[in-house]
């Protein structure tokens, strides 16, 4: 009888041009993105945008805020009282939430905004001012910037670069899907939103870019909750989904870092910025993961205190943050591939993610709610735009959906298991935010399109639980392993 191994030549013989027609396939799907894109931006660079405004109520750069002048006898203590009533709150819709089965971070999203000028500012405009004073804002972006740099380390510290590395040339096919499509599609609304939601001070370039990058991501972190939530994250079809967004994840953070780098450079300093950035990766995936390695399996093998441990990698995280940001990205990239490099599996990665995960979760997290939702003023949206704010959404699920479920079924999938992936694939939520808080900093995006893409970021997040709990009530039960434990 012969071994398994003596079968393997065979299959991969068997598999070759299954594998070619994929390879091909793909090639040809990234080939004509980047070729119907530039088509887009010949018809989108002829398009004339309106004088920026003269101001906004309260959407100030992220961590740039300029407060007015009005002095405050204890900033300290309005930070507290702050922070006291965000965190309260966050946690009480919350829990709301949870017990109608959403994810507790759409509550935490949705007290923000209520806690901002959509709803407290109008109703209770004393208490508004008495809580959020002029002067904590700025005070509350920093701790709000710190918190989700933390965030993002700890999701680079999850991501399992190896699954990546092991799952078929399928799932990345998917994955870019999910990502290109969606892309595109934002670019094409780019056409009709430029000339009335933006301003001549931002190139049609920059606003299409930003825009597509906006419709094309996937909050892994909350996924992941989703499908721990219903027991699906150790099933065939919880996997594929995971592996599908972390892939997706490290694509657009990656293509996030290129488009912010040419939003910040001119024509010729983009190309210096992409260089840089190509340069950095390499330079932390060559030489710095080795080390890391190596540190990794020193403090598993002396069990070196927390503060030996602790001191170095934070170290490491600052001076990553500080590098991208010299570059010209964002300082949450250094701080993402700073976590992706590190073994996911190790004692380190688990201490370290232990240590954090709770704490940024709990009191740093929802002061980035809050600040988001000071910024996101849906008074903004009048009249016609509620119609534009309703085409957004539609074209987000549309793309997102569309791709992801569309390439599944060319990858062999059945309809069922490609749509379940669709509705997965477009959950948003809190990596949403974090790009729309970034463009809203660099003034590629006005208040009133922010304020219609953090609603955008809640309802297709919102709509995730109950979309795919009525299309599989008992098609995945079969799949899961007996027992399952949950953490």
């Amino acid at each position: 009888m012969d071994s398994p191994d003596a079968r393997t030549p065979e299959r991969r013989n068997a598999r070759t041009p299954e594998r070619v027609r994929l390879l091909l396939g793909y090639g040809a799907m990234v080939v004509s993105s980047v070729l119907l894109y530039f088509v887009i931006r010949s018809f989108g660079e002829r398009l004339a945008a309106p004088a920026p405004p003269a101001g906004s109520l309260i959407a100030p750069a992220f961590g740039g805020y300029l407060a007015p002048g009005v002095a405050q006898s204890n900033p300290l203590l309005h930070v507290l009282v702050a922070l006291l009533v965000i965190i309260a709150a966050s946690r009480l819709v919350g829990t709301i939430f949870r017990c109608f089965h959403q994810p507790s971070v759409i509550g935490e999203v949705l007290a923000g905004i209520l806690l901002g000028p959509s709803l407290l500012g109008k109703i209770a405009p004393t208490a508004f001012t008495s809580i959020f004073p002029a002067s904590v804002i700025p005070l509350l972006g920093i701790i709000a910037q710190i918190g989700v740099l933390l965030f993002m380390f700890v999701v680079g510290l999850e991501l399992n670069t190896e699954l990546l590395r092991e799952k078929s040339q399928a799932t990345i096919a998917i994955s870019h899907a999910s990502i290109l499509f969606p892309f595109l599609l934002g670019a094409t609304l780019a056409l009709g939103l430029y000339p009335s939601l933006s301003s001549r001070d931002v190139t049609f370039t920059a606003f299409s870019l930003f825009l597509g990058i906006s419709m094309s991501v996937t909050a892994f972190p909350v996924l992941a909750r989703i499908l721990r939530d219903r027991q699906l994250h150790r099933s065939r079809m919880g996997t594929l989904a995971l592996t599908c967004a972390a892939a997706g994840d490290v694509t657009a953070w990656c293509l996030l870092a290129f488009v912010i780098g040419v939003i910040q450079s001119k024509v010729h300093g983009a190309a210096v910025t992409a260089l840089l950035t190509v340069l950095y990766i390499l330079f932390m995936f060559v030489l710095v993961r080795p080390l890391a390695r190596w540190f990794v399996a020193r403090y598993e093998q002396s069990g070196a205190p927390g503060q030996g441990m602790m001191a170095p990698v934070s170290i490491a995280l600052l001076l990553s943050s500080v590098a991208t940001e010299y570059i010209g990205i964002h300082t949450l990239f250094g701080a993402f591939l700073l976590g992706a490099i590190i073994p996911h599996d190790s004692v380190l990665a688990r201490t370290l993610t232990d240590k954090l995960e709770e704490f940024v979760v709990v009191m740093l997290l929802p002061a980035f709610f809050a600040f988001t939702g000071l910024r996101t003023q849906i008074g903004l949206i009048r009249g016609d735009q509620w119609l534009i704010c309703g085409l957004i959404i539609l074209v987000a699920c549309a793309g997102k959906f569309g791709g992801s479920a569309l390439a599944a079924r060319l990858t062999g999938m059945n309809w069922r298991d490609a749509a379940s992936l669709g509705i997965l694939m477009n959950t948003r939520g809190l990596m949403e935010l974090i790009v729309l808080n970034i463009g809203l900093d660099l003034k590629v995006i006005s208040p009133t399109l922010f304020a219609m893409l953090v609603l955008m970021a809640v309802v297709t997040t919102f709509a995730t639980t109950p979309l795919l709990d009525a299309l599989n009530r008992r098609a995945w039960r079969h799949e899961l392993p007996v027992p399952v434990c949950l953490d």
